[in-house]
């Protein structure tokens, strides 16, 4: 786990209000309305976003994804480590 991922462990995740959300061909489509911004969640970004309606910790996350799809635990841990990052960059998510 590198110190990014380490950091973030014991936080949870959940969505912000504000943006709007919708399927567009199996990928998930957002709307931010404080910043105007559209954002493509794809396929993958848009099952995290729906992980996130409530509190949940990456650990949570990893285990539902891993459940669903053939992905190792290293690089299911990055990835899902990467997006919760760049949706904190642009303030779409809360950290607790």
């Amino acid at each position: 786990m590198t110190k990014i991922q380490q950091e973030l462990k014991n936080s949870l995740f959940n969505q912000k209000q504000g943006n709007i959300v919708s399927d567009m061909d199996g990928e998930k489509v957002m709307l931010s309305i404080q910043s105007g911004k559209y954002y493509n969640l794809g396929k993958l970004g848009g099952v995290i976003w729906e992980l996130m309606k409530e509190p949940i910790s990456i650990e949570k996350m990893v285990a539902t994804l891993q459940s669903r799809y053939d992905v190792g635990q290293t690089e299911c841990e990055e990835q899902v480590t990467a997006f919760l990052n760049q949706m904190l960059e642009e303030g779409l998510i809360n950290e607790n």
